[in-house]
């Protein structure tokens, strides 16, 4: 069971749970909610409840009271133990709720706290467990972040809500330590290069184009860090074989919050449609974005300065895994040329 912390503040300020995401670029754009509740109550208390690897990112996020890690698996029902978990949380004296996810059993928590406002989509038909149970109108809110802001907002707010950007937070004092523990020096511009992306080989950059663009910036006294989990570490030691091992791969060697410490580093971010995409956009880095199978208008990297890198052919966006074509020229055909284009020297 996990474990809470006391309250220490009276009752009468407002507390606010949120049942969290469980992807790491839908995290970082729930921040978007978090600073916009905090902006309409000022005094409010969030504490979020999500997947123990989300307390890294959380802990960066300044408006975050308390991250609350769910004690169970991705897609594990575990009803008795969502059940006494609710019990628990019925402690703390939650005001409102709001669900992000939208399945049945993300739900369940909130019900069984007793919580007098519970917020969310319908999702999976969660009448009785919601009583602030929502329609999400795609076209009225195409974009995720969104769709996270309104549900902040009372029902009969204007559509299309403006969002507040991502903003994570890296003090001065976890870089150092993040510097020292890797022995990296961040005297010479740096590439940080993302190649994977969990979704799908539709979602993935060629690695050789990975590699040429990695070459040319080490060329010219940059250097090239890899970034990514042990799933990645694959593609990482391939674009380390075609680019002749010029770069420093970190896949699978980082923890979360060390790779958030290590990109807030970077000069630039190259990095496919993922969750370490969004990490970067939110530590105010240049980021160049390339986007195949998935939509840029839906997930964009939440920055104003970040370099979108979609050929819009006629068959894409088309949200598979594998290119149903077998061609994936939505990213073959973006060349390492147009990457190095978009990267300010």
């Amino acid at each position: 069971m996990v474990e809470l912390r006391p309250l220490n503040v009276s009752l009468s300020a407002a507390r606010i749970l949120i049942i969290g995401p469980s992807w790491v670029g839908d995290m970082v754009m729930a921040q978007s909610l978090f600073i916009s509740l905090k902006q309409t109550h000022p005094d409010c208390l969030i504490d979020v409840l999500a997947p123990a690897w989300s307390a890294a990112l959380l802990a960066r996020m300044p408006q975050i009271n308390q991250a609350i890690a769910l004690p169970l698996s991705h897609g594990q029902l575990a009803l008795s133990t969502r059940i006494k978990l609710g019990r628990q949380l019925s402690q703390q004296h939650y005001r409102q709720a709001i669900v992000l996810p939208n399945s049945w059993k993300s739900a369940l928590p909130v019900f069984f706290a007793d919580i007098p406002l519970r917020t969310g989509y319908i999702g999976e038909l969660r009448w009785g467990l919601l009583n602030d149970a929502r329609r999400l109108h795609k076209q009225r809110l195409p974009m995720t972040v969104q769709r996270f802001v309104a549900l902040g907002l009372p029902a009969n707010a204007a559509p299309a809500p403006a969002y507040p950007l991502p903003k994570l937070l890296v003090s001065p004092a976890l870089q150092a330590d993040v510097r020292a523990k890797f022995k990296v020096s961040a005297g010479s511009k740096i590439l940080a290069i993302c190649p994977g992306a969990e979704y799908g080989p539709a979602k993935r950059w060629p690695a050789a184009h990975f590699a040429e663009v990695a070459r040319q910036k080490h060329q010219a006294g940059w250097q090239v860090w890899l970034f990514g989990s042990v799933k990645d570490q694959a593609v990482a030691a391939e674009i380390q074989t075609l680019s002749g091992g010029i770069g420093r791969d970190f896949t699978g060697n980082t923890s979360l919050g060390e790779a958030v410490d290590l990109l807030s580093l970077a000069s630039v971010v190259l990095s496919n449609d993922s969750g370490l995409m969004h990490v970067a956009a939110a530590l105010d880095k240049q980021v160049i974005a390339i986007y195949g199978s998935s939509d840029p208008g839906f997930t964009p990297p939440l920055h104003p300065q970040a370099k979108i890198l979609s050929l819009n052919l006629p068959c894409a966006p088309c949200f598979k895994r594998d290119c149903p074509l077998g061609h994936t020229r939505c990213l073959t055909d973006i060349s390492p040329a147009i990457v190095l284009a978009a990267i300010q020297p």
